[in-house]
């Protein structure tokens, strides 16, 4: 028996190691071609690249993956960094718009989540299940409606074209009315035995029982609207306001190491945050949080 156990165990290990590490190519790939030379590059991918202009033609060749370069060089980092500032433009672009967009998002999420979890009754169910449709439609359909509106309002080709519809996002919403609705009500009625306040009971006993849920919401929120394309590209039409994203979207053939050299450095925001609080994220998606009813 304890033979069979450990083989099975071994197997997993195996198969997660298998997986993990086809995860990471991508990421290691993007990495050590950001420090290849141009031509280096060109040889190795021009197929592709060449391919992309027409269509219908068909990439009949071998590409050659490398993961070593041949010569490392930082030439491409420094257009990024210093001789190009348009790209570290569009790097501030993305984190003024959502930065705002995931603190906006969770705060309104937050003290939805927790008039949706106090008040039981037929328009909270109503609401709730709105709610539930609005977050089963993908993106794409609300645009048009999103432009409309945005243009009604006079903040087409602003920021706040983009930041509006991320603050009221119903995602954030239905996981945090999900997560609140684990915590015991009698903890909740202790506390106004104790003489605490609403406000008091929202701060002091729901939000800090929802940590590793909102953190791991953040995280969420933060790497979903830290790779928007349609909503910049739809909402703003000024190039000069439009985020990294867009731009990683339009690579042309003249700047593939560029290309990969901007994408490793905008990279390194979500796995720092991803690094930083995996066991909150963890926890927080498994609802295995401190207080259990």
């Amino acid at each position: 028996m304890k033979r069979k156990h450990y083989f099975s165990r071994g197997t997993l290990f195996l198969l997660a190691a298998g997986f993990a590490i086809l995860f990471l190519l991508p990421t290691v790939l993007t990495f050590t071609n950001s420090l290849m030379s141009q031509s280096e590059l060109s040889s190795n991918y021009g197929v592709i690249f060449e391919s992309l202009k027409d269509s219908t033609k068909y990439v009949s060749e071998d590409v050659n993956l490398k993961f070593i370069p041949d010569k490392v060089t930082f030439k491409q980092f420094f257009t990024v960094l210093l001789a190009s500032p348009d790209y570290l433009l569009k790097f501030w672009n993305s984190v003024l718009l959502v930065v705002p967009i995931v603190l906006g998002q969770v705060g309104i999420a937050t003290l939805a989540a927790y008039s949706l979890m106090r008040y039981n009754s037929k328009i909270r169910k109503l609401i709730f299940f709105v709610y539930v449709i609005l977050m089963l439609m993908p993106y794409q359909v609300m645009l048009v409606p999103n432009y409309l509106v945005s243009q009604w309002l006079g903040i087409l080709n602003t920021r706040w074209a983009v930041l509006f519809p991320g603050f009221f996002a119903p995602f954030s919403v239905f996981l945090l009315t999900k997560f609140m609705k684990r915590i015991p009500s009698s903890l909740i009625e202790a506390a106004f035995i104790d003489g605490a306040t609403e406000w008091q009971v929202f701060t002091q006993v729901c939000l800090p029982q929802c940590r590793s849920a909102i953190y791991s919401i953040a995280i969420l929120v933060f790497i979903d609207y830290w790779n928007m394309v349609e909503q910049p590209l739809i909402l703003l039409a000024d190039e000069t306001k439009q985020p990294l994203s867009v731009y990683l979207s339009t690579i042309n053939t003249g700047e593939v190491g560029v290309a990969f050299a901007v994408a490793t450095i905008y990279m390194i925001p979500p796995l720092l945050l991803f690094l930083h609080g995996e066991s909150y994220l963890v926890e927080g998606i498994t609802h295995s949080g401190s207080v259990k009813g």
